[in-house]
C-alpha cells in the first residue's frame, strides 16, 4: 500500500527544493535584498548567493520570469521608440500595488549605480517621493566623494517621502557624496514672493547647480488623493477641482501639466521653487521613475512633453500611458 502511495503521488519537495523556492520567490518576486532574504529564512547570504546564481544556471526562474520580462523589454523598445527615449526599464506589475514604488525604486537603484559607474558624473539631483524613497533604500553603498547630491525642488516636513532634505542626504550618505539642498517650501506665498526668493543668492547659485547636475531623478504626481502633494502640499486657497478645471492632469517638480506635457495657465506654477519645466531639456539624465495606473495620464503627458529620456514604471501603467499617449496623438490633441 506504502508503495502504491508512493507511486501515484507527485514527487515530494525536499527541504532543499522548499528553500530554493523561497529563496527565489523573495529575491525575484517581492524585490527583497540578500541580506532581507537570509534573515527571514534563517540562513545566510553566502547560501542565498549560492542558490540564486544556481537558480539561474538550472533554469528553476526561466519559466515563471521570462514570459512576464519578455514583455516588459518588447514594451521598453516600443516605449524608446515611440517617445525618443534613451532608456525604458519596466518592470512586471505586482499583483499588491503597494509594492509598485519597492520595485521601481529598485530598479532606479540599480539604474543609478550604472550611470554613476558609466561616466564622468559630478552632479546628481532628486525630487522626493514615495519611489524616491525607496530608490535611496536600495541604493548600495558606494564611496564617491567627488559627486554633489542635492535636491531640485523645496519641499515638505510633513513625512520623509515629501521631505527633500531627508531624500538628498539619505542618498549622499549612502553614495558617500557631497549634499547641498534647496532649503525652501515647496511653493511660495505669490508669485511675487518666489521671485523675491529665487533672486537671493543663495538660491541663484543653488538654481545654477541643478541646472548643471549630469543626473536629476524624479517622480510624477497625479492628480488623485493618492498624491502625496494632493494631500499635503496644495496652498490653503488652492484646491484639486481648480486645476482640473485649469486642465491639469498631473504634475513635475511641484509644476501641473496638461495632458500633452505642457504647463497649465495657473498661479500656482509660478509659486513653484524649482527649476522651470523647461530648464529639465539640458540635463542630460533626466529620470522619471513613477508606477501605478493613477499615474497613467500624468505619465502619458511627460513622455508626451519630452521632458525626461529615461523613464522607470511598471508593465500595465506604462502600457495604459502608452496607450494614452498614442491617441491623444493620433487624434490631433498632440
Amino acid at each position: 500500500m506504502s508503495q502504491n502511495r508512493n507511486a501515484s503521488s507527485a514527487p515530494v519537495a525536499l527541504p532543499d527544493e522548499q528553500m530554493q523556492v523561497r529563496v527565489v520567490w523573495l529575491y525575484y518576486m517581492e524585490g527583497r535584498t540578500q541580506g532581507e532574504i537570509a534573515e527571514a529564512l534563517s540562513t545566510n547570504r553566502l547560501r542565498v548567493n549560492k542558490i540564486i546564481a544556481e537558480a539561474r544556471r538550472s533554469g528553476l526562474v526561466t519559466i515563471t520570469l521570462n514570459s512576464r520580462l519578455t514583455s516588459c523589454v518588447a514594451l521598453e523598445q516600443q516605449l524608446a521608440a515611440e517617445f525618443n527615449l534613451n532608456r525604458a526599464i519596466i518592470v512586471p506589475t505586482p499583483e499588491d500595488a503597494e509594492l509598485i514604488p519597492v520595485l521601481l525604486g529598485q530598479a532606479a537603484a540599480d539604474y543609478l549605480v550604472q550611470l554613476l559607474n558609466g561616466g564622468n558624473i559630478r552632479g546628481v539631483g532628486v525630487g522626493w517621493g514615495a519611489t524616491l524613497r525607496e530608490m535611496v533604500r536600495h541604493m548600495p553603498s558606494l564611496r564617491r566623494p567627488d559627486i554633489c547630491v542635492n535636491s531640485v525642488m523645496g519641499g515638505l516636513t510633513h513625512g520623509i517621502e515629501i521631505n527633500t532634505f531627508d531624500i538628498a542626504s539619505d542618498l549622499a550618505r549612502q553614495l558617500n557624496a557631497e549634499c547641498s539642498y534647496l532649503a525652501a517650501p515647496i511653493y511660495a506665498g505669490s508669485p511675487e514672493s518666489r521671485t523675491a526668493i529665487v533672486r537671493q543668492d543663495v538660491f541663484e547659485s543653488a538654481f545654477r547647480q541643478i541646472e548643471a547636475n549630469d543626473i536629476i531623478v524624479l517622480s510624477i504626481g497625479d492628480m488623485t488623493e493618492r498624491s502625496l502633494l494632493m494631500r499635503y502640499g496644495l496652498p490653503r486657497n488652492i484646491n484639486i477641482e481648480e486645476l482640473l478645471a485649469a486642465g491639469a492632469c498631473g504634475d513635475v517638480l511641484g509644476q501641473f501639466v496638461d495632458k500633452i506635457g505642457r504647463p497649465i495657465d495657473h498661479a500656482i506654477n509660478r509659486c513653484a521653487i524649482a527649476p522651470e519645466l523647461e530648464a529639465l531639456r539640458v540635463i542630460p539624465n533626466v529620470v522619471f521613475a513613477s508606477g501605478g495606473l493613477n499615474k497613467a495620464q500624468a505619465i502619458a503627458a511627460v513622455l508626451l512633453s519630452g521632458l525626461g529620456n529615461i523613464l522607470i514604471s511598471d508593465e500595465d501603467t506604462a502600457r495604459q500611458a502608452q496607450k494614452l499617449a498614442v491617441e491623444l496623438r493620433t487624434s490631433g490633441g498632440f
